[in-house]
Order: structure tokens, then C-alpha cells, then sequence
């Protein structure tokens, strides 16, 4: 059991991210600490099953003796190294081997960063980087989308299309642009079909390239399925639409793959779930089960060619980090790739998927509930004021935490997305027993909170 020291202690000392710091001080701290299988256990004792694999990232869950020994095997014979000056080692080499070899698309060369945010921020720093090579300083600019999520450093929080990672930090710096999110259910006129609407973002996104000046824009990032902007799940045909406008103007497209990677949309690349064709792809979470920090950012080589030329007149390639390629994140990260292959982890996400599906479709007649979407093993339920308006709720009643406040106290640990949405992301290695305890455990919580707030029938 925890003391209320040890939660004194929290709120005295420990600056939480992504936290309501007010609201914390009269809360105090969740915590956690055991995990087992795809549940974790608080302080009292008590257990939840955790349906987001944390933020997104525990995809083997919180029991895989393989990547605790793959860790300890490291620490014992090569616990620290670095990659600046040429210098390398064994688990770093294979884990980008490994990585070239299953990218959905030909890549040439990986650099290694810590989080998804290091390595979206490094593509940022390497597209400025090859343009200056190739003669066209000028062609520098970024387009993201509105409500996308690429981290949270000054290059990647820019790129991030929140309002809460721009406010008050004098964010998105000069030279991003958002083009209009891929969210049919809100973005979609009265008129338009899919087809309809993914040729108006087409057509959008051609008028931003030639407002701002084609010669000006290099890259365009994309999650395949945008996670933390709501779990958007783009219309047929988006990408391959997008990316001809993209090819069409030399314009780079950068999945990053933070997210989808390793599994989560049925496919080990989200790029391959929804045709894209990546020149550089970024990942990290499920790269290494989250066992390990540890993101990849991979390069076609489209772009390794003007990055090599660049480093050899300048003398270097002046990017890098201390922990870039550390051998245990390394090592853990090639055992999670093996658990991956040799368990059938992705064909798993498959055959789980149907049962997933229907599950969260299970809830489409609620009258609270205006959208409910999913792939593979991500998914998503969008609460309204008025199902048949689509009318949201006041921000203000913060709808979405409440509701996951109350699957909290059912024992199931989901998150509350701006715009009043529910995220599901459980692990790879769940159960169909598990996914059906977790989903039950989501109805109650349904029904209690639906009483709470609309106590009259509809």
C-alpha cells in the first residue's frame, strides 16, 4: 500500500505533463504500481484493465519476460554506447537493419532518437537540412493538419495541430501551416460523400501549396490514423489523393507512424493500411513495447543522398542525441520485433479486430453518442449534445473526462480526447475474454454516467 507521504510527496515535487495543475493540486495522483498482462494495480490494491496500452505505447502489456531479459542481457555486457563519430554497436546496427528490411516502402538509412517528438523534430531539422544542400534555401515550409498530433517540442508541438500545445508557448513557429483535418463526420458539407469530400481536400491543400509558392513548401506530415486529435480515421482514397498533389510539387510526405506502427491498424505500418508512400517515416511507442524509450526515424533514399552530400561538405551532420540508438532500448526494441513476427502479434490484431469492431458499433444507438470509428485495434466513440444536429457540448462540461472518470472507478483506464471523444487502444496481446470485460466494463460505466447526466429518459 502507498502512504499519503509518498502521495504528499507527488504533489510537492513532481511537475505532471499533460495535467491540470489547479485541478491536481485537489485530486492528487493516480497511482499505479504493478502491472500484469494488459491490467495494471493501484495503491489500494485495486485493478484495472488498461485500454489505451498506457499512452498508446504498451503493446505487449505489462508481463513479457523476453523483453526484461533482452534488457538485463544488455546491461550485462554492454549497458551504455553512443553512435556520434562513427561509432556503433551490435543491437543498434541489427535494430536498423531490421527496420530498413520491414519498411513498407524502400528506406536506406534509420536514425535514432528517444520519443516520437526527438524524431518528428529531427525531420524537421533534416528537410531544412537537404534543401539548403540541393541550392533551395527557400524551400523550408511544413504542412501539418489541423488536429494532428507530432509531439510537443518546438519543431514537433508546431507541427501538432492543438490549440493547448500552441497557447501561450508562441507556438506553431513561423513557416508551419494546417491544412483542414480528414474528419468526415465534422468536417464533411451537408452535400458531400466521401469521394466528394476527399477532392475538396485535395483541392484545398493544391490552393494552400500555390498561395504560399510550391518552390517554398517541402514536406507534409501525416499520421496515417490521427491519434491524440481524436482518432480520425481518413475517408477512402484520402492518401493517394493527397500524396499526388504532394508529387506533383515536390513536396515531401512524412508519415509518422508513432502510433500505427507495429501492428495497431491490422498492418505493421498504418502506410500500408491506407496506401501511403512515405520518403521519410517516424516511429517510437510500439517500437519497443514501451518497455524502452526508443523512436526510429527511417529515410528514403530520396533524402539520404542530399543529407550524405550535406555532411560532407559541412564536415558533419551536426544532428544527434546522447541516448540516439542506446544499446538496451536498442536491444529490447529487436526483442519486441521478434515477440511481433514469431507470435504472430499483427495477424492477431486481424482476427481480434471483427470482435473489437462490434463492439464499439455496439454503442452507435446511444443518444449521446454521435460517431463511433475504429480500425484494427484503435478506436474511438464522439459524444454529442444532439445526436441528430451533431450539436457537441459545452468544452466547459468537459463531457468526455466525466465519462472517463467513471470508467476509472469500473476499473478500466480509457482517455478523454478534446472534442468530448473516448479513445480505446489496448494492447496487441489482449484476450477476446479480456476485450469483452473491458468493453463491459465501458457499458457500465455508460449507463451510470448517462444517469448522472440525463437523468430523465430520452
Amino acid at each position: 500500500m502507498i502512504s499519503n507521504t509518498l502521495r504528499d510527496a507527488d504533489l510537492r515535487h513532481v511537475l505532471h505533463p499533460y495535467t491540470n495543475l489547479v485541478a491536481h493540486e485537489k485530486k492528487g495522483p493516480f497511482v499505479i504500481v504493478r502491472g500484469e498482462g494488459v491490467r495494471v494495480f493501484d495503491e489500494m490494491g485495486k485493478e484495472y484493465i488498461e485500454g489505451m496500452s498506457g499512452l498508446w505505447c504498451a503493446s505487449l502489456g505489462f508481463t513479457q519476460p523476453r523483453l526484461r531479459d533482452a534488457a538485463v542481457r544488455q546491461m550485462d555486457t554492454l549497458p551504455f554506447f553512443h553512435q556520434f563519430a562513427s561509432k556503433s554497436h551490435p543491437p543498434g546496427i541489427r535494430l536498423a537493419e531490421r527496420l530498413v528490411a520491414m519498411a513498407p516502402v524502400p528506406m536506406a538509412r534509420v536514425f535514432f532518437a528517444n520519443s516520437g517528438s526527438e524524431a518528428n523534430d529531427t525531420v524537421v531539422k533534416i528537410v531544412r537540412y537537404i534543401n539548403h544542400v540541393m541550392g533551395r534555401p527557400h524551400k523550408k515550409k511544413i504542412i501539418s493538419r489541423h488536429r494532428a498530433y507530432h509531439g510537443v517540442t518546438l519543431a514537433s508541438a508546431s507541427l501538432t495541430g492543438l490549440p493547448a500545445n500552441h497557447r501561450a508557448f508562441d507556438l506553431p513557429m513561423p513557416g508551419v501551416l494546417h491544412a483542414t483535418c480528414p474528419h468526415f463526420y465534422r468536417q464533411a458539407s451537408a452535400n458531400e460523400d466521401e469521394g466528394r469530400f476527399v477532392e475538396r481536400l485535395a483541392m484545398e491543400l493544391e490552393q494552400m501549396i500555390q498561395s504560399e509558392g510550391p518552390d517554398t513548401i517541402a514536406a507534409f506530415f501525416a499520421e496515417p490514423v490521427m491519434g491524440a486529435g481524436g482518432v480520425i480515421i481518413p475517408p477512402a482514397g484520402y492518401f493517394p489523393r493527397i500524396q499526388a498533389v504532394l508529387d506533383k510539387y515536390d513536396i515531401l510526405l512524412v508519415a509518422d507512424e508513432v502510433i500505427c506502427g507495429f501492428g495497431r491498424t491490422g498492418n505493421p505500418w498504418g502506410s500500408q493500411t491506407f496506401d501511403l508512400k512515405p520518403d521519410i517515416i517516424t516511429s517510437a511507442k510500439a517500437l519497443s513495447a514501451a518497455w524502452m524509450p526508443i523512436a526510429a526515424v527511417m529515410v528514403s533514399q530520396k533524402v539520404w543522398e542530399p543529407l550524405q552530400r550535406g555532411a560532407g561538405e559541412i564536415g558533419t551532420f551536426g544532428h544527434g542525441f546522447t541516448y540516439s540508438g542506446h544499446p538496451v532500448a536498442a536491444a529490447v526494441a529487436l526483442e519486441a520485433l521478434d515477440i511481433y513476427e514469431q507470435d504472430g502479434i499483427f495477424e492477431r490484431v486481424g482476427s481480434l479486430s471483427g470482435r473489437f469492431l462490434a463492439h464499439l458499433h455496439a454503442f452507435s444507438d446511444h443518444p449521446l453518442i454521435g460517431n463511433v470509428r475504429g480500425i484494427g485495434l484503435i478506436g474511438a466513440l464522439e459524444l454529442v449534445a444532439d445526436k441528430e444536429t451533431r450539436t457537441p457540448f459545452d468544452p466547459a462540461r468537459a463531457m468526455a473526462a466525466s465519462l472517463v472518470d467513471a470508467c476509472q472507478e469500473e476499473g478500466l483506464i480509457l482517455r478523454a480526447l478534446a472534442g468530448d471523444i473516448v479513445a480505446f487502444c489496448p494492447p496487441l496481446v489482449i484476450s477476446p475474454d479480456d476485450l469483452d470485460v473491458m468493453f463491459e466494463r465501458f457499458r457500465r460505466a455508460l449507463e451510470r454516467w448517462t444517469l448522472q447526466i440525463h437523468p430523465l429518459p430520452f
